[in-house]
């Protein structure tokens, strides 16, 4: 996936070039019923050029039209038989507009619930943290042209209030990003990064410092305070905004109805505002505890603990349908 307008501009001879790959092989295999799953941008496309295949189109986590583009509710009503979806909400929104859509639940539930934790101290131990002190987590992002944006000043953010809470700074990441990537953005080196284990820094981490995406979520689920951070391309931050429609970047505080969070955009994501936002919630325990319940109570708005299951249940018994 290539991230913002400009990014995708870049990579158009590649998507297109996949985009004939796939169509290429729905008509061979005479491929009946298409599953299309996130990635809008690719597969709204395709879809129109499956509907003029006369193939059945399911799709499997919604286009998020209903924090831009609205407008293309009409155009999904026309090529989608089915769509699955995550948030309760967005199961409202579609039927509203007399699209045929199932809230299935949220995958993520089911992966927490199934993950097998490593016990605290072990985890400090393999890890080389320091068990007197609590983890203040950062997480940059999954992709280079994410990190790169936004780690400098996130860093130096952190490093601050870890010297004034007498907290460590973690880094997460996944195996994608290597370790050298941060050395060469910024001068700070009073931070470790830790590879793969985001569930278990979600669960002993203190507070978060998270770039906007589905680690807020995550973050949310374990009830973990954070402050969301966002910095992209200005050409496609200057678009988005014109496109978005809500108040809020943030899953948590999009699911919630509210801002239980603080969400710190572009420019005012700098040292000053990360140090302010994180010593509100490090300076007043009962704030604190208040934002973690909030942050635990959405795993009951996503509810159900199967989600995977009854997408696929779904999507089996329509394809029988054909």
């Amino acid at each position: 996936a290539f991230l913002g307008f400009v990014e995708v501009i870049k990579h158009l001879p590649f998507i297109k070039k996949v985009q004939t790959d796939v169509l290429k092989l729905v008509e061979e295999k005479n491929i009946q019923t298409c599953v299309l799953i996130d990635y809008p941008g690719f597969n709204l496309s395709i879809a129109k050029k499956l509907n003029v295949m006369e193939r059945k189109i399911i799709y499997y986590i919604s286009p998020q039209i209903w924090a831009w583009g609205k407008h293309r509710i009409h155009k999904i009503k026309k090529l989608v038989n089915k769509m699955l979806v995550l948030f309760p909400f967005e199961e409202t929104f579609y039927k509203n507009a007399g699209v045929d859509a199932t809230f299935v639940g949220h995958p993520l539930i089911e992966r927490i619930n199934n993950y097998s934790f490593v016990e605290r101290n072990e985890f400090f131990s393999q890890n080389n943290l320091d068990v007197q002190k609590d983890i203040l987590l950062v997480l940059p992002g999954s992709r280079i042209q994410e990190v790169a944006k936004i780690f400098p000043s996130v860093i130096e953010g952190a490093v601050a209030v870890a010297k004034k809470f007498n907290l460590q700074v973690v880094v997460g990441c996944s195996s994608n990003i290597d370790e050298k990537t941060f050395k060469k953005l910024s001068r700070e080196k009073d931070y470790l990064v830790i590879k793969n284990k985001s569930y278990e820094l979600f669960k002993y981490a203190k507070l978060g410092i998270i770039k906007s995406g589905t680690s807020t979520l995550e973050a949310a689920l374990f009830g973990l305070p954070m402050v969301i951070v966002y910095r992209t391309n200005a050409l496609t931050y200057f678009i988005g905004k014109k496109l978005v429609t809500l108040r809020s970047i943030g899953l948590a505080n999009i699911i919630a109805g509210e801002t239980v969070v603080p969400e710190l955009i572009q420019n005012a994501v700098n040292t000053k505002n990360i140090l302010n936002e994180c010593s509100n919630f490090l300076s007043d325990v009962s704030f604190y505890k208040s934002v973690s319940e909030k942050l635990k109570s959405l795993k009951d708005v996503l509810g159900n603990k199967h989600a995977s299951k009854t997408a696929a249940e779904i999507i089996i018994a329509s394809i029988n349908e054909v």
